[in-house]
């Protein structure tokens, strides 16, 4: 069945030639310079205190050198009843993107109990769901699986089968369903989420949006010897082809016509805590007793591996 997909998949490639050159790139104090912080209310209702740039910085929890951009999460503080939540970072890009490559050359991502970790794209225009939502990394607590998924306007679902190596968790893309679900892929490939991850020093994720193929989302981990060196090297244009494998999570066309359910999108890093996902499963999660927000609260401790650590993002279009 993984020939047949691979076949299926070369196929498609082989009909249209996509060349992606590079558009932007993101590096180090780029982060500063190019991206907002957002100190809103958390949507998903995370026991969370978004802070500002300046805050953030003053309290080292974003900070940048040449080559790395880091942003965590307080690890050292006990939150106080009163209070929004511990203190962390939510940024999103100033620029919106349509049809693109954005691959992103990542050393280490949040993990652990009570965190809720995500990299995802949304309609700048929306309101939301109106423009679509891509969620490329996301996962909570200890899980050592990536999820990748779609949330949209009603309309949009997903057929079987579509040619990619991770299996499907859903297939409604639809917000308004079993509670924005989505449709999302959880991947085959390991060590795409948390201590795994990590452990490996990270890896690339990359994700193509294209309104004539739908969305694509490869992985390859540090330690992987068949990720293509356009990728690994950063250079200055990719082709997405059968060289590179299938994707860990598809979303064709065929099933969901891209263009009348996404526009141009900004993309956002964030870490909130509890909240609609892993406040829900807390308790299943072998995080131990009691309630999720009263473990955040009390164990600052147990967030040290709480933060993103980026090599870079690099955005190519058309």
């Amino acid at each position: 069945m993984r020939n047949l997909g691979f076949a299926y998949l070369a196929l498609s490639y082989t009909t249209v030639t996509r060349a992606y050159c590079i558009k932007d790139t993101f590096m180090g104090s780029n982060f500063f310079d190019n991206w907002r912080w957002e100190t809103i209310d958390d949507p998903t209702h995370g026991r969370v205190n978004y802070v500002d740039k300046w805050a953030a910085q003053a309290a080292n929890l974003s900070y940048a050198s040449d080559n790395k951009f880091v942003m965590r999460v307080d690890a050292y503080q006990v939150v106080t009843k009163g209070a929004r939540g511990r203190d962390s970072v939510r940024i999103i890009s100033n620029a919106a993107y349509g049809d693109s490559v954005t691959v992103l050359d990542l050393a280490h991502m949040p993990h652990g109990c009570g965190t809720w970790p995500a990299f995802w794209s949304l309609s700048k225009k929306g309101p939301w769901p109106n423009g679509g939502e891509i969620d490329v990394i996301e996962g909570v607590h200890t899980n050592t699986i990536n999820l990748s998924s779609l949330h949209t306007k009603p309309g949009c679902s997903m057929k079987e089968p579509r040619g990619q190596n991770g299996q499907t968790v859903s297939s409604n893309c639809d917000a308004n369903v079993n509670y924005n679900q989505g449709c999302g892929t959880s991947y085959a490939k390991p060590n795409s989420y948390g201590a795994g991850f990590n452990a490996v020093g990270g890896g690339w994720f990359i994700l193509e949006r294209s309104a004539t193929v739908g969305i694509n989302v490869w992985f390859w981990p540090r330690n992987d010897p068949n990720v293509p060196l356009a990728i690994s090297e950063g250079r200055k244009t990719v082709w997405p082809d059968a060289s590179w494998g299938p994707p860990e999570a598809r979303f064709p066309v065929d099933s969901c016509d891209h263009a009348a359910f996404f526009d141009p999108h900004s993309m956002i890093f964030d870490t909130t805590f509890c909240g609609d996902w892993a406040g829900a499963t807390f308790g299943s999660a072998g995080c131990g007793a009691g309630s999720c927000n009263d473990f955040v609260d009390k164990n600052p401790d147990k967030f040290k591996e709480a933060y993103w650590e980026i090599n870079s993002l690099r955005v190519y279009t058309l």
